[in-house]
């Protein structure tokens, strides 16, 4: 459904609908927070948050739709493919029904022969949620359980993850069937190239026993190791949408057979056929070697593929899988996560996860919400407030009444975006794929034209000459240069980005990375240091500096929170004495108190002083408000009844940033901060950095919509962030970055890891992406202008002017020449300077 359709008919009495801004549910006809848009009603659970959608409409609906747009779609009934019959442009009616196409062709063949496509067909059985799969590289190619893409061949893989284990099978067969291949290729190669290589020829009749380890082998290569590279190639023809795949399947399947022919039925073939020895040449090799190496593609394909799914998988096990109910008798039971229901009491215990969305309504904690906000001071939780699903409880009990569970809560929202703005960014497209739709035939048509004029217009023997012309054009055409050029270059690229502390998941990082021309980046953690520290100690009148200091981590040693480690750990930096306190109270959202060396102390915020009645002057209250506009937080210190110091925490800004910063604005890029921290923290960071553009207090779902937002716009977006927050922010960025010392969900969603953590080595790895794009390039076009010269001259076309004709053997060793020179020129990258 689209942004608005969440809302139609939303003014009914009793309807529920859900605020476009924090996800909740909300029921129309109570609803005090209402908003009006092209149209439509909007509905808000408070006021905060139709503030938020009045500022900015456009980004919460965007935000909206990429949750909830999964595709209503239909199935073309003649090529199978998943079509959304809203935005179909070929539509066909039968019996009284209407379907859908994803082309023009597959509606003229079911307007032609409806029943061959709806009577043999049989209806599709039941597919339990999450079972629906589809293609990474064509996210609109989706379909009931797996299978192979119709338009590129790459194996589908699942929409949704779950948390059940995945023992790997399928990663674990294709590494065994991967080296079992490097096995049987290796002697292969040795066998053929040897004599070309050190002019040695096997005497008789060693020569025949190679021939023989050689040809089966080879066959064991390319028939078991190669089937599902054929099945990929026949099937792409079925839709006539020509790949990779039907590449290698014409390459290797025409040098294999001829060369079956050849060795087993050496006589069938002319002199023309012969080398020197008398022996008719093979390319046994060539085909072991191409099966190869593109099996070790599709191994290292899909091991990146398991490594995106286990992020989110990672996401979903952030929830626990139990919750402990309370029954209306008072009894309590853990029961399984899927079956607490709305409405129902939970008791969250301290350490433990907040098992679902809902509101506390007894009890005094704080609780980590790090991982939507990316922050690390825990938030004071008393009844009333929100609770999210997968934050932790820290040092109180909590009961909580749940009002969102399963897919609803802000976890599954987090999950769903990732998931969306991953199928809506399909990886790099080969390039092979690009070119294989005039490629094939034109080759094919190419090597039966010149078998048709040499077999009418040639010199005699005419067939023989034909035969020759024929298999030497499919040979030269074989594309191991096309199927290198990108390949070589990527792998010496990541080996270089690896040396300067950058990692890339893809190809499609790399070359994404060098059109960038917005940087998003996260608060804490990336340009900050990501933990509180002890920033500044205002002493007041009659006190020393290191006694206020002994007396504040005498009270903050008992405590884990944050804030009170920054406070122990500068005193431990400072090397004041360890004091003891007695009496120790730590009072929710307010502070601690305590005696310390006979004082009574307190240290806390102003509710705390006023409960405390130590009076706050205007110097002090002035002194707090400077402090806060730098983006600390502020602690105010009391000894005996009087104010004593004021205590200022700020996580502070890594030293590169800055530097960093300046280099990215250099390279032309604008600069954008997102943060769930608040506007004064992230103003006075953004001051000094020089941020160009900064949005505070944002959800991970805000993060992901400003994203979108920016893309909309017209840029091309990279999102730099370490923390679960960040992962649909980077999921849905042109290029996720995660910052090294991050989660793993960051990393996972990420498509480039910034080793050591410093944004300055993003500057090298879009100057490394700059080079490595122009690299492939140039290689693309050594590829295509080999075929453009070699195709020709296989095919004969000197001949009738300098009776050039080439032959099998010179159009394999043309071809291995063309992949040399790819590979030299992808070395050139080992030393551009970054």
């Amino acid at each position: 459904m689209n942004a608005h359709a969440c809302c139609h008919g939303s003014d009914q009495p009793g309807m529920k609908t859900t605020d476009p801004v924090c996800g909740m549910t909300v029921n129309t006809a109570t609803s005090k927070h209402q908003s009006t848009h092209d149209g439509q009603t909007f509905h808000f659970c408070g006021a905060g948050c139709k503030t938020k959608f009045d500022a900015a409409p456009a980004t919460y609906l965007h935000a909206q739709a990429a949750a909830g747009k999964q595709a209503d779609s239909v199935k073309d009934p003649v090529c199978g493919m998943m079509v959304d019959p809203r935005t179909a442009q070929h539509h066909a009616e039968h019996a009284g029904h209407t379907y859908h196409f994803c082309a023009s062709r597959c509606r003229e063949k079911f307007v032609a022969d409806p029943a061959a496509y709806l009577q043999t067909r049989p209806a599709p059985a039941p597919v339990a949620p999450g079972a629906i799969y589809t293609c990474p590289m064509h996210p609109e190619v989706q379909q009931a359980g797996p299978g192979d893409c119709p338009k590129c061949g790459m194996a589908l893989e699942p929409m949704m993850p779950t948390l059940e284990e995945d023992d790997g099978g399928e990663l674990s067969s294709m590494t065994r069937r991967f080296w079992l291949l490097v096995a049987a290729t290796l002697p292969v190669f040795l066998l053929a190239m040897g004599p070309h290589l050190f002019g040695f020829h096997l005497p008789v009749p060693w020569d025949g026993v190679a021939g023989w380890v050689e040809a089966v082998l080879a066959s064991i290569v390319v028939l078991w190791g190669g089937a599902s590279f054929f099945m990929r190639g026949w099937r792409s023809l079925k839709p006539w949408s020509p790949n990779m795949y039907t590449l290698i399947a014409l390459g290797t399947g025409v040098a294999w057979l001829y060369s079956a022919v050849a060795f087993l039925l050496p006589d069938v073939f002319p002199e023309g056929f012969r080398d020197r020895q008398g022996h008719v040449a093979v390319y046994f090799e060539s085909a072991a070697v191409i099966v190869t190496l593109v099996s070790l593609g599709d191994f290292l394909e899909l091991r990146a593929r398991r490594r995106t799914g286990a992020a989110l998988k990672a996401l979903l096990g952030l929830a626990p899988k139990t919750a402990r109910r309370i029954a209306a008798d008072g009894s309590e039971s853990d029961v399984p996560l899927n079956d607490v229901r709305v409405g129902d009491v939970l008791r969250v215990r301290p350490g433990e996860k907040v098992p679902v969305d809902g509101v506390a309504i007894e009890g005094e904690s704080h609780v980590d919400e790090s991982m939507l906000t990316g922050e690390p001071m825990p938030q004071a939780k008393v009844s009333g407030d929100v609770l999210t699903a997968g934050t932790v409880n820290q040092d109180g009990a909590l009961i909580m009444r749940a009002q969102k569970v399963g897919g609803q809560t802000m976890l599954a929202q987090i999950v769903a975006l990732v998931v969306q703005a991953q199928r809506s960014r399909a990886p790099l497209q080969r390039v092979a794929d690009k070119v294989a739709a005039w490629f094939v035939p034109g080759v094919v048509a190419i090597a039966l034209l010149a078998f048709a004029a040499w077999a009418l217009l040639g010199p005699e023997p005419r067939l023989t000459h034909a035969l020759i012309a024929a298999v030497s054009v499919l040979v030269i055409a074989c594309p191991c240069a096309l199927g290198l050029a990108t390949p070589i270059s990527i792998m010496v690229a990541s080996g270089r980005g690896a040396q300067h502390g950058v990692l890339f998941k893809d190809a499609g990082a790399i070359e994404g990375l060098r059109d960038i021309d917005t940087l998003v980046v996260d608060k804490t953690g990336t340009l900050t240091m990501g933990k509180p520290a002890l920033s500044e100690l205002v002493v007041l009148d009659g006190h020393t500096r290191e006694r206020l200091l002994a007396l504040a981590a005498a009270l903050e040693r008992p405590s884990e929170h944050p804030l009170a480690r920054a406070i122990v750990q500068g005193a431990e930096a400072e090397q004041v004495a360890s004091l003891a306190a007695t009496e120790f109270r730590s009072l929710t959202g307010r502070g601690v108190t305590a005696t310390v060396d006979g004082s009574a102390v307190v240290l806390g915020n102003t509710k705390l002083m006023d409960e405390s009645q130590v009076t706050l002057d205007a110097a002090a209250l002035a002194r707090a408000e400077q402090l806060r506009g730098a983006g600390a937080t502020v602690m105010f210190l009391a000894v005996d009844g009087a104010l004593a110091a004021l205590l200022a925490v700020a996580d502070r800004i890594k030293p590169d940033s800055p530097q960093a910063i300046g280099d990215l604005h250099a390279a032309g890029l604008r600069i954008v901060m997102l943060t769930g921290d608040n506007l004064t923290t992230a103003q006075a960071v953004a001051r000094t950095l020089g941020i160009d553009e900064v949005h505070a207090d944002v959800s991970p779902i805000d993060k992901a919509a400003v994203v979108s937002q920016l893309k909309d716009d017209g840029r091309r977006v990279a999102m730099a962030g370490d923390g679960i927050n960040d992962a649909p922010a980077l999921a849905a960025a042109d290029i996720g970055i995660a910052m090294g010392g991050g989660t793993d969900v960051a990393m996972e969603s990420a498509q480039v890891t910034l080793v050591k953590g410093e944004l300055g080595a993003l500057v090298r790895a879009r100057k490394l992406s700059q080079a490595t794009v122009r690299n492939i390039q140039q290689n693309l076009f050594f590829a295509l202008i080999y075929n453009a010269i070699g195709v020709p001259l296989a095919a004969g076309v000197l001949y009738p002017w300098f009776g050039i004709v080439l032959s099998p053997m010179i159009a394999a060793l043309a071809m291995s020449l063309s992949s040399v020179s790819v590979v030299s020129n992808a070395l050139r990258l080992r030393n551009v300077p970054l």
